[in-house]
């Protein structure tokens, strides 16, 4: 018996170089993209290296992302961003101050579309993340005779969307019976904000943000529409323009 457990270490031993060796090759950091951006406001450009690990030889996921940015005096900063898929960045002011901004995202790889979202400010040298908006108050929920709807503000006048072409589908759930009555009150699937968009406000306003957010019924593939957002960021925070319900086909 002791042979046989002195044999099982001994093989143990031997092949945890060979794991080790193995783990460390995956984790090779991978040059991903290299930018130039004066981020910093000094008028100068810092160069911008996007790194990643993949998560294995033979996926496209990283499980770790981050940006090694240096100044050209020899300055030099690091923003961590987490794991994703072909993750990019732009350079665009968005907080207003004439120097650009560092817009980070990154499909996540789920079936909702959603992208991993940062911003970062470098301006005068201080990096300081910038919170990303998020909708304030979006609810909706199934009413009589195969009807929905979609609060975009608690006092506001709902959207009231016609879902009869689903009739089958909500009463094989249970939701209807078939003259239309609702037999469950059930809300609907409001997901977080899955995209941004930089998009230009005007000459004299710059850049503001574009939110895309989807909008389901009784399940996440059972897509209703989406909601389309411009954000503004003025005085520290950032302002709601305008919210567009783009309903999805039938």
């Amino acid at each position: 018996m002791r042979h046989r457990v002195a044999i099982c270490i001994l093989l143990v031993s031997l092949l945890l170089p060979v794991t080790v060796r193995a783990n460390e090759t995956k984790q090779e950091p991978i040059l991903i993209e290299t930018y130039q951006s004066d981020v910093t406001g000094d008028g100068q450009n810092e160069e911008i290296n996007l790194y990643g690990i993949l998560f294995s030889p033979d996926t496209r996921y990283y499980r770790d992302i981050w940006a090694n940015i240096t100044g050209p005096e020899g300055e030099s900063w690091k923003i961590n961003y987490g794991g994703g898929y072909d993750p990019t960045i732009r350079f665009v002011d968005l907080n207003h101050d004439k120097i650009n901004d560092i817009f980070y995202q990154s499909p996540t790889g789920g079936s909702g579309g959603i992208y991993t979202s940062f911003l970062h400010t470098l301006a005068n040298k201080e990096l300081l993340e910038i919170p990303l908006p998020e909708q304030p108050y979006v609810k909706g929920q199934f009413e009589e005779n195969f009807t929905v709807s979609i609060e975009l503000t608690p006092n506001g006048k709902p959207i009231v969307m016609d879902v009869k072409s689903r009739a089958e589908d909500y009463i094989r759930l249970g939701i209807y019976n078939k003259e239309g009555k609702l037999l469950t009150p059930t809300e609907i699937m409001v997901d977080p904000i899955a995209f941004f968009e930089p998009i230009k406000i005007s000459a004299d306003k710059g850049y503001g943000l574009k939110s895309y957010q989807q909008i389901s019924g009784a399940y996440h593939a059972d897509q209703l529409g989406t909601l389309e957002t411009l954000w503004y960021y003025e005085n520290d925070k950032w302002i709601l323009l305008q919210t567009n319900w783009n309903p999805a086909s039938p």
